[in-house]
């Protein structure tokens, strides 16, 4: 399949940054009517040219119609249209209890925006992973820059032609181009920063947002492990395994990225998951429902993968379509790189360990990971989720969380830091002031004014101390 050639880069202005929070500092982005009128423009920018993303997507990854809708415009529509109905409500002050000593005093909490933000999006789902972050920023009353993947060219291009025609410039700006951009735009200094992608670049974004002290979420990403227990129900666990790891051809953060299996069931999962495959995914080489790898240099870097191991199912390459066939992989040593490292293909390793106690114990001397997911009864899975630590946890299902609004979305250790999705993502983008009023009269603070008499100094020990 051919590639779009990449957009061309754009310049950089050096004082992007703080011309876009002048939309801020001004109020022109602080109202509810605002922030619910730039969500409506991303909801019809999304709605009005569906054609438009389906092939931008399709020449991209090629993403299916239905997997595209599935997988992002879904996703960033209810985000959105959850946001513009929640948003005035999110935006009212929280009162909040102040102390006896205190009174007479009120006090509340009040969500006001960071500023300007900047979200540097991945390509394995430009416009999910562009978008949803955006949600929030515009919630939230940010001005936002939105930096899409170069390697993802016929999104970022749609996006750089169609935010302009729907979303406030003075306030939403699309900046194209690979990593000098990137780098670029790192120089200035933001309020907020926003980024997914791999756990490399995380360290540089985090390293250059700490010249600046600015708060960074990191969605990195990591090997998502999934144990089989020989509790399991094979048959349902291999089809959602297969369903979650061949999404997007396995180019997905959260997707599987191998499977600890208790022994005793090996043979027979393998046999369920060959099924699933076969099933789903009857002719993959032709089929519109299978992606393709992003690029070419993505397509060596997975096919390198099959080294590890030998083929039980697939294993087939073929470089010219960017096509690698949904592969079971067996022999792998448990310290091999499909094992250790994130594969981001449609390859899957099948490890077989001694029990739960082994995949526990293992998982204690790994790097905690975006998501784990657990197959079998009820008692496994809960010492499971009581035991191991990770982003998120599925228990007899894998990826389905991500489209849950009301769970938070991030990872944890070497997976990253922060979540969002739903009122986390207006939190996210948003500043808690803490506001305390108290009347001048009565003057209940002279209390606490020097000097401090002994009959002061009692009261003080009643009110302040007391247990």
């Amino acid at each position: 399949m051919p590639k779009a050639p990449a957009p061309a880069a754009s310049s950089v202005s050096p004082t992007l940054a703080a011309d876009l929070r002048e939309a801020v500092t001004s109020g022109r982005t602080r109202p509810a009517a605002w922030r619910r009128a730039q969500l409506d423009a991303l909801v019809r920018m999304l709605t009005q040219n569906l054609s438009l993303w389906e092939r931008a997507l399709a020449q991209d990854l090629g993403k299916s119609a239905d997997e595209a809708h599935v997988s992002e415009v879904a996703l960033v529509l209810d985000e959105a249209r959850h946001a513009r109905a929640n948003v005035a409500r999110w935006m009212r002050a929280k009162p909040v209890l102040a102390p006896l000593a205190l009174q007479p005093a009120l006090a509340h909490v009040r969500s006001e925006p960071l500023g300007v933000a900047l979200v540097i999006a991945p390509w394995n789902y430009p416009l999910q992973l562009q978008l949803a972050p955006v949600v929030g920023a515009l919630a939230a009353g940010d001005a936002v820059v939105m930096k899409p993947s170069e390697l993802a060219p016929a999104t970022a291009r749609l996006l750089a032609e169609l935010a302009p025609a729907y979303l406030d410039e003075r306030a939403v700006r699309v900046v194209t181009g690979g990593a000098d951009v990137a780098s670029a735009l790192l120089e200035q200094r933001w309020d907020h920063v926003f980024y997914t992608g791999g756990e490399r670049v995380g360290r540089i974004v985090a390293h250059a947002a700490a010249e600046h002290l600015t708060p960074v979420v990191l969605e990195l990403g990591g090997a998502c492990p999934v144990w089989v227990d020989r509790t399991a129900d094979l048959a349902v666990a291999a089809r959602r395994i297969v369903w979650a790891k061949l999404l997007n051809a396995g180019q997905t953060c959260v997707a599987p990225n191998h499977v600890f299996v208790d022994a005793s069931v090996r043979d027979a999962l393998v046999a369920e998951l060959r099924a699933a495959i076969a099933e789903q995914h009857p002719v993959p080489r032709t089929s519109p429902d299978y992606s393709r790898m992003v690029s070419q240099a993505h397509l060596e870097r997975v096919a390198e993968r099959l080294g590890d191991g030998t083929a039980i199912v697939g294993g087939e390459v073929d470089a010219a379509a960017r096509y690698v066939a949904p592969t079971l992989l067996g022999d792998v040593a448990l310290d091999a790189p499909a094992v250790t490292e994130e594969t981001f293909g449609p390859i899957l390793p099948i490890v077989p360990l001694a029990g739960a106690d082994a995949f526990v114990t293992l998982q204690h001397e790994r790097p905690k990971p975006l998501a784990l997911y657990a197959f079998g009864d009820r008692a496994v899975l809960d010492r499971l989720e009581r035991e191991t630590t990770s982003g998120a946890f599925g228990r007899n299902v894998a990826v389905a969380h991500v489209m849950v609004r009301g769970l938070p979305f991030g990872g944890v250790g070497a997976s990253g830091h922060g979540s969002y999705h739903g009122r986390r993502s207006f939190d996210l983008f948003s500043h808690a002031k803490a506001v305390l009023a108290k009347p001048t009269h009565p003057e209940t603070l002279s209390l606490v004014f020097p000097p401090i008499t002994d009959g002061k100094r009692e009261v003080i020990r009643r009110l302040l101390l007391r247990r």
